[in-house]
Order: C-alpha cells, then structure tokens, then sequence
C-alpha cells in the first residue's frame, strides 16, 4: 500500500475518534479514556481499549460552570466534551495528577460527568529514588482494583507482561516514523495524523500501519523543504496552525510534543514483576515541563535534538496558561541563542479560531531562517 493510501487511513481514525469508538463498541470492547503518561499497558493488559482524550478545537460552554478563564483550555474541553456526553460508552476514565490543572481536572470530573467513573493516577515528584517508585507502584496497583470494579475486567501479570512488548514494540514503530519523517516528502498535517490517530487505536493495529508507512517514507522521494524546525508544546495539532506550517513549506524534523513523541521515548525495562517495571519506566523517563527535574535537562535536550536533526531553528507552541511549560520557555530560548538556532514563541489554545497573527509570524520566521 503506498504511503499516500496509509496516511489517509490514519487520517480518517485521527479526523474521526467518535467513529473510532463507535467502532471498537460494536465489537463487544470496553473502552477507557486515557491521557498524559496514563498506564496504557494496564489498561490493555486487562483486555480493555485505552483511547485518548485531549480536548477539541471547540468553544467553552459548560466546562465554564467549574473552571475559570484562565486555565489550560486541554482540560476545559476535555470536561466539555464529558458533560455533553461525547464519551457516552467509555466505561471509566483514567486522570493522572503531573499538573495543577489536571488535579482539578480530576475533581471536576466526579461532579459533573458522573456517569462515566474518574480512576485517579497519583504520581510522585520526585519519581526516581526508592520510595518513589514503590509510590508510583502503589498508584498503578489502585489503577488495577479501579479498574477491576469499573469494567469487571480481570488483572493477570503474564497479560501485563504481554501488553508491555506490545508497547515497546509501538514506541519502537513511532521512534522509526518520526525519524524516516525527517527527510521525507510528509507534510506537517499529514505528520500530525500519524501522532494522532495513535491515541484512538489499539497499538498492536497502529503499530502495523506505522512500520509499512515507515518503510514507504523510507524508499519514497525526499522533502526539499529547506525550512527544517524542531516543534516543542504540548500539543501540535490544530488544523489551522498545520496548515500555515504546510503553507510555508516548514520541513518538522523531530518534535517534542506531549502528545507525539514524548510519550514513546522510554521503553519499559523486563523486570521479574511486570508492575515493577511499570513503576521503573516511569522513573527512567525525562525530558518534559510535567516531569520534576530541578536541572533543566530537556532545555539541552532539545537543542541536541535540533541539531541532530539539522533543525535550523525551533518552534515552542505555547499552550495558553500552562504554567510548566511557561516556566521553561526563558531557559530554552537563550539555549537556542546560545546555540545560534532561531527561536520561536506561538501561543496557542483549544478555542482559537483566527491564526493570522500566527501566520503573520511564522512567514517572517522562515523568512529569517
């Protein structure tokens, strides 16, 4: 199948999630909603369906009831699209608590979504001595018996072991793509699908469409888009934006993007205890605004990324009051300077509808570049 065939399936599941879920109902699946660093292998181990839930380019209607103006719009669409009943038929979602707005996220859900069941993932800050993992540990285990109690479904550490090979088999698919996507003749929107369409698959379903996509992308022709950025934020795809970046001819050469490619960079060790590797995988992950790190590595990350990548310069989407990523941007910024790549700031927000100043800024940017 040509890459062009591929990255329409891909779209049409990205463009279409109530479908998808629909899709996976009529199959006799139990479906629960997942977000951030959410123990997806628990919840596939279990013979359930984990979906994603990031919220939609929508307007704020409901969710205004509970939240005020001046928080993540990710959160306010996600208890939106709740309260309006676009989850009907997922049977429990799973709210971890690495940021202020997700806490409350979690708490707003028990009131105002009480048909489908809120199961908290409470992690700890400092996740990578001792008594960290045992406490994340101790967190995926309450995951476990919530959701046993919502589903009925049953828990067994051999299906847990099975399901953490079929992740890192996935993380290892998606690894491969965003690179083979680097040179190749892809656009930003069609790049975004891939990202995408991964939260509203089964992974062993998307890992197959990924590896012959990449092998396609691989043997086809290369991009001549000479305009090569990194893309930071927490998420990267909104239509509108995508296609400025498509309209200019920007060449995305790897990303560190919440919900793209963070979210496949550590695998989970094989350990005695499946649970227990769990735990380790989240103690060996870095490099994101939601995970504690006093030091600031993923600043060099990122530039090391850029520059492995040949990125002449990097792209921050700056999710509107998200207070983490906010923090880090000063610090990225003068690496890029330091470095001599160009820098970029955008903000952007679930309820934007005009990106003509994003527009306006991105056309200089590549101009510069």
């Amino acid at each position: 199948m040509a890459a062009k065939e591929l990255l329409a399936q891909l779209h049409e599941v990205a463009a279409n999630p109530r479908k998808q879920l629909d899709k996976y109902l009529a199959e006799g699946k139990k479906v629960v909603a997942v977000t951030y660093y959410t123990p997806q292998e628990i919840v596939h181990s279990m013979g359930l369906v984990p979906m994603g839930v990031w919220g939609a380019d929508m307007e704020i209607n409901e969710a205004k009831k509970y939240y005020p103006a001046f928080i993540c719009s990710i959160m306010q669409t996600i208890l939106e699209l709740g309260i309006k009943g676009e989850y009907k038929g997922i049977s429990a979602i799973i709210i971890p608590s690495l940021c202020d707005s997700l806490k409350t996220l979690g708490q707003n859900w028990k009131y105002a979504v009480k048909d489908i069941p809120f199961i908290p993932m409470t992690y700890p800050q400092n996740r990578k001595p001792d008594f960290g993992i045992k406490f994340t540990k101790a967190g995926y285990e309450r995951v476990i018996n919530d959701l046993t109690v919502a589903t009925g479904a049953h828990f067994s550490e051999f299906a847990l072991s099975e399901s953490i090979k079929v992740y890192n088999e996935h993380n290892a698919a998606m690894r491969a793509f965003s690179e083979a996507a680097a040179n190749a003749d892809i656009t930003a929107a069609e790049r975004s699908d891939v990202f995408k369409s991964a939260w509203f698959m089964l992974p062993e379903e998307h890992t197959a469409i990924v590896k012959k996509l990449t092998a396609e992308l691989l043997a086809g022709p290369k991009s001549t888009r000479t305009a090569r950025v990194l893309v930071s934020g927490i998420l990267a795809d909104a239509p509108g934006l995508l296609k400025i970046f498509d309209d200019n001819g920007i060449q995305i050469v790897a990303d560190d993007v919440a919900d793209e490619t963070r979210q496949y960079r550590t695998d989970t060790p094989e350990m005695d205890n499946p649970v227990d590797a769990l735990a380790q995988k989240f103690a060996n992950m870095d490099n994101c605004t939601l995970l504690y790190d006093k030091e600031k590595k993923r600043v060099d990350y990122i530039v090391e990324q850029a520059k492995a990548h040949d990125a002449k310069g990097i792209i921050v989407l700056m999710t509107k009051f998200c207070d983490p990523e906010e923090f880090d941007y000063v610090p990225i910024k003068r690496a890029c300077e330091k470095a001599g790549l160009m820098n970029l700031n955008i903000e952007v927000d679930r309820q934007m509808v005009n990106y003509e100043q994003a527009a306006t800024m991105i056309q200089a940017f590549k101009e510069m570049l």
